[in-house]
């Protein structure tokens, strides 16, 4: 077999596949419906629910379509009681000129499920033109000698009506020579012939003038008329004879206007001039006359217009050639116009649906669409194609329909909108092509769940933050679009039931963002996890979540803390240092803590300021305190050490601590108060030295008081034994009185006035109410009094 023929029977099998398949959805009979021409607009023709055996509700569901070969909108359907109204008023001379019966073919188009009908629409035609010559004047040249009974045929009346509404009948108006006669041509038209019934005698009468009437089968009828007018000739006994009977000649539909078709000939035996020939046209149509023309001396036939293969295959042209003594030879022209592919092919979208969601069905019909080549054969048959790489498949239908249906999973977020290219091409040559572009967009579901950015975040906030501030944010994404992408964020509960989420952390619900509601404190919170939740608007709604680590990072905002010595106690401490110490004997060692961390929290130490400089030194790191050098009998007994405790922050924070160094021979010598230690802390404190002084005077004068009472007593009983007066012993107080700590006979708080009473009688001390009321009580710190002597005068 050769490879065109197998390439033949390969189309033959796919169209007769395509056949077959679009059968399966269509009535096998069609159905059939009249109307007559020129009807009003709105006209009832027929009920689509009656012919299919549907219901009204299932045109509305199932998406009816009326649909013309033309593509023309004959007819419209109302949806809501599946009548077919005429949609324009119907010329069947215009859509079917002289074809008889005039048939419209259409389509009932059901696009779910799919399913095709097949009408018919008859035109009927109605009396609504008049038979009309196409010369109102029309001359026959006769001659004298011509015999009764000879004919003479006239050209037929034009009517565009067909049928019974087409010209019938022919009459003349009287008159001795002539009568007529109708004929009935091959195409079934009428046509007169003029029928001499007795000689003319050019002499007698040289010309007639009649009037030729043409009647249509019209009720009422119409009629058309023409004047002709018989010139009586000369006698002339040869007519014209064309070489051939019937001329048949082949034209391609792309011939250029005043392109040579044919060129016809006859002859005329007779001279002069009988024998000159004039061509013409014989009862030919408007159509052919505007086509066509023909010069009447050479006989040519030249092309008037453009032909159309698809509208008008063929041609019959009746040709006559008449000598100059009116007698003609008939003859006939057969043009077979020759198709050319010269039209592309024609894409009409019946429906198209988008967007389309993303989890549609397999199969689901996307768009509706037909087909159309006016061309003939090979010209006329089509190839339809769309890309390879896309979820989309062609399948034909009926006749030139076909049906796109989705082929495979859509997927919005990889791809959300299609450019689907129909490609059509004929099998003509050259071969000529039609793309159609349309675009399918995939409508979004919801099947994407917020992404956040990252799973855990870590988020750093330094204590003693204003309340409301904001410490971070949260980001989450959806591939969804619409709805189905907006993130709602929130806080999802604690792990820890204990944790005070609410107080601690609040989110923005629209941008993620985190807020710190209350000031944090490092030292009572050093981190904590707060859960985020991220949900779509989709619904149902999809939602993720993801960890948020909250660091507090320490601010430096405690001093440090002295542990060691005390310095809320009651008396300083002191340290005791042998004299035999060496250099880098340790004498104590100040511990401090600070609340803060890190390098907050790195102490350092460091002495400011000493009784004797030089003699004693701290370690920065541990805050030892050891002797710089061996101690001498030079050095004072009592030393003073200020130390500031320091940490590393920034700003730093500091504190000090006061520490009281005794040098002794050994560990047995007593321990005395420091005195300028007690000077100091008096210097400090004026109201505690003001109340030790005052204490130590009114001592002071108690005993004064004590002494003088005795010695008068004494004094009495010796002068009451011996008649003599009483000496009063004179001298100072002993001066070593020490008041320990204000734990004497009257309290460090108060002074009493003391009177002392004499005379005969009794003596006694008689306590009065205080002078100074209470004071705040005061620290006490041991101290050393200084000595005093007092002495009193008793007069």
């Amino acid at each position: 077999m050769e490879p065109g023929e197998k390439h033949s029977q390969q189309i033959r099998q796919v169209l007769l596949f395509f056949v077959f398949l679009g059968g399966s959805l269509v009535c096998s009979e069609p159905w059939r419906y009249s109307v007559a021409e020129e009807l009003e607009i709105g006209s009832f023709i027929a009920n689509i629910v009656k012919d299919s055996g549907l219901s009204v509700e299932d045109l509305v569901a199932r998406g009816v379509r009326v649909i013309f070969d033309d593509y023309k909108p004959y007819l419209q359907l109302d949806q809501q009681s599946g009548n077919l109204l005429l949609n324009e008023q119907l010329d069947r001379e215009a859509l079917c000129h002289l074809t008889e019966p005039c048939i419209l073919h259409f389509q009932v188009l059901f696009e779910n499920p799919l399913q095709f009908f097949r009408a018919e629409l008859w035109v009927k035609d109605i009396n609504d033109h008049i038979p009309t010559f196409l010369d109102k004047h029309i001359l026959l040249k006769i001659s004298e000698s011509t015999a009764p009974g000879t004919s003479f045929q006239m050209d037929s009346a034009q009517d565009l009506d067909v049928g019974k509404n087409g010209v019938q009948n022919y009459t003349l108006s009287p008159n001795p020579y002539f009568r007529l006669k109708v004929q009935d041509s091959d195409d079934g038209r009428k046509y007169p012939e003029l029928l001499l019934d007795q000689s003319l005698d050019r002499e007698k009468e040289p010309e007639l003038k009649l009037k030729l009437t043409a009647l249509d089968g019209g009720s009422p009828p119409r009629s058309g008329t023409t004047l002709v007018r018989v010139l009586v000739l000369d006698i002339n006994d040869n007519a014209p004879e064309f070489e051939r009977p019937v001329y048949e000649v082949q034209v391609p539909e792309n011939s250029p206007v005043d392109s040579l078709v044919v060129r016809v000939s006859a002859t005329d035996l007779d001279a002069g001039i009988y024998g000159e020939l004039s061509y013409s046209f014989s009862h030919v149509s408007t159509d052919i006359r505007k086509t066509f023309e023909i010069h009447p001396i050479s006989g040519e036939i030249h092309l008037k217009a453009l032909l159309d293969f698809e509208l008008i295959q063929s041609y019959t042209i009746n040709i006559q050639a008449t000598d100059g003594g009116s007698l003609s030879g008939k003859s006939a022209i057969l043009v077979q116009v020759v198709d050319v592919n010269d039209n592309p092919p024609e894409i009409l979208m019946t429906s198209l649906t988008s967007p389309i969601p993303e989890n549609s069905s397999p199969e689901m019909v996307v768009a509706v669409f037909s087909l159309r080549d006016q061309d003939a054969g090979n010209n006329g048959r089509m190839v339809c194609s769309i890309q390879d790489d896309l979820p989309f498949l062609l399948r034909p239908t009926f006749k030139n329909f076909y049906t796109l249906v989705t082929n495979g999973a859509l997927d919005r977020e990889s791809q959300a909108e299609y450019n689907i290219t129909i490609t059509v091409s004929d099998l003509g040559t050259p071969r000529l092509q039609t793309q159609h572009t349309i675009t399918v967009t995939v409508s979004d579901v919801n099947d994407n769940a917020p992404a956040f950015s990252q799973t855990t975040y870590t988020l750093r906030v330094r204590e003693n933050n204003s309340p409301a501030l904001h410490i971070g944010t949260v980001s989450a994404t959806d591939r969804d679009a619409g709805a189905n992408a907006q993130v709602t964020y929130s806080l999802l509960p604690p792990r820890d039931p204990q944790l005070p989420l609410a107080s601690l952390v609040s989110i923005n619900a629209d941008n993620g963002q985190l807020f710190a509601l209350r000031s944090l404190d490092y030292e009572a919170l050093q981190a904590f996890e707060v859960r985020v939740g991220a949900a779509d608007r989709g619904s149902p709604a999809l939602s993720s979540q993801a960890l948020v680590r909250v660091l507090v990072l320490d601010d430096n905002d405690n001093a440090p803390f002295v542990l060691y010595p005390l310095q809320n106690g009651s008396a300083p401490c002191t340290e005791l240092v042998p004299r035999a110490a060496e250099a880098g004997y340790l004498v104590t060692k100040v511990v401090a803590v600070d609340g803060d961390s890190g390098q907050n929290a790195w102490l350092s130490f460091q002495l400011l300021k000493a009784t004797e400089p030089g003699l004693f030194g701290v370690w920065a790191h541990n805050g030892e305190v050891r002797t710089a050098r061996l101690l001498s009998e030079r050095d004072a007994v009592r030393h003073r050490l200020l130390v500031l405790v320091k940490d590393n922050g920034e700003p730093p924070l500091s504190a000090s601590v006061t520490l009281h160094v005794l040098l002794v021979d050994g560990f047995s010598q007593p321990y005395l108060p420091l005195p300028d230690v007690a000077a100091a802390e008096a210097r400090a404190d004026p109201l505690t030295v003001y109340l030790v002084i005052a204490l130590a005077s009114v001592s002071s004068l108690f005993l004064c008081s004590a002494l003088a009472f005795v010695a008068v007593r004494l004094c009495r009983r010796s002068g009451a034994a011996s008649g003599g007066g009483c000496a009063v012993p004179e001298g100072h107080f002993p001066g070593h009185l020490v008041d320990v700590s204000g734990a004497g006979t009257l309290s460090q708080s108060y002074q009493y006035e003391v009177c002392l009473t004499g005379g005969s009688g009794t003596s006694e001390f008689k306590f009065l109410k205080p002078a100074i009321p209470n004071l705040p009580p005061q620290e006490c710190k041991m101290e050393e009094s200084h000595t005093f002597k007092n002495s009193m005068e008793f007069i």
